[in-house]
């Protein structure tokens, strides 16, 4: 009986430093998760537009709504389209990785900024920001001015190296990457890389100087900026935003 009492205690004993160090294990992966996770920002969860604003003012007007977990853009009615409403962040941000979920109407057009400036003199965020193009490739005008106003693409810069958008009304995963320090941009349209860029320096100015932006005051000169989503006049969603910080 004794023996059998100590085996049992041993047993016992083996099974409960088994047990604590599964929880220290499982422990140690919620605190690395956390961690993965804590690098990220949200910017929006279908839950709320605390960290947006429309360009140059201090809140949100109707024309940005949230359904479901979406939030959807829809042109005013008449009398306000000549207003501008393009959303911006409240925060500005110099180097980053921006992932969301899009998905355009009918022959729409939006698109995505980085370095906005809401200096008095601007007027929208296209005024600074670069664009990643949110585009219907066929049925918009647009796309039929060649492959660089196409979705995925540097708008007026560099042209995506194929198509890869879903059909009108499905999502569309685009992750942006902008990094000063290793003077490189990306977009990567679900899953597939489609440009790749200069974000400073002589090869900017070059490419800057050769689109449309040319002479442009301010254009992509803001290293520092906030995000914008832009108001393009068709409608448009965005779902599930965040951003971190490099």
């Amino acid at each position: 009986m004794k023996k059998l009492l100590v085996s049992t205690a041993c047993l016992l004993a083996v099974v409960a430093c088994k047990e604590e160090k599964k929880e220290k294990v499982e422990a140690a992966v919620v605190e690395e998760v956390k961690a993965v996770e804590d690098e990220w920002e949200v910017l929006f969860d279908g839950t709320s537009l605390d960290k947006w604003k429309e360009f140059k003012t201090d809140g949100v007007s109707d024309a940005w709504q949230i359904e479901g977990d979406a939030l959807v853009y829809t042109p005013p009615a008449e009398g306000e389209e000549q207003k501008n409403h393009d959303l911006v962040t409240r925060k500005e941000y110099t180097d980053f990785v921006l992932t969301l979920d899009w998905k355009i109407s009918e022959a729409g057009n939006s698109g995505v900024f980085w370095g906005v400036s809401e200096d008095e003199k601007f007027g929208t965020g296209y005024q600074t920001g670069p664009e990643i193009q949110i585009l219907d490739n066929d049925k918009h005008p647009d796309a039929k001015a060649g492959t660089t106003h196409q979705a995925g693409a540097l708008y007026d810069m560099v042209a995506p190296a194929k198509d890869v958008t879903k059909p009108v009304g499905e999502w569309n995963t685009m992750v942006i990457t902008v990094n000063h320090k290793e003077n490189k941009g990306s977009v990567t349209l679900n899953g597939t890389e489609t440009v790749s860029f200069p974000v400073a320096n002589d090869e900017w100015d070059a490419m800057v100087a050769k689109s449309k932006f040319a002479g442009w005051d301010g254009f992509g000169k803001y290293i520092t900026g906030k995000i914008g989503l832009q108001d393009h006049h068709n409608v448009v969603s965005f779902r599930n935003i965040k951003i971190k910080e490099l």
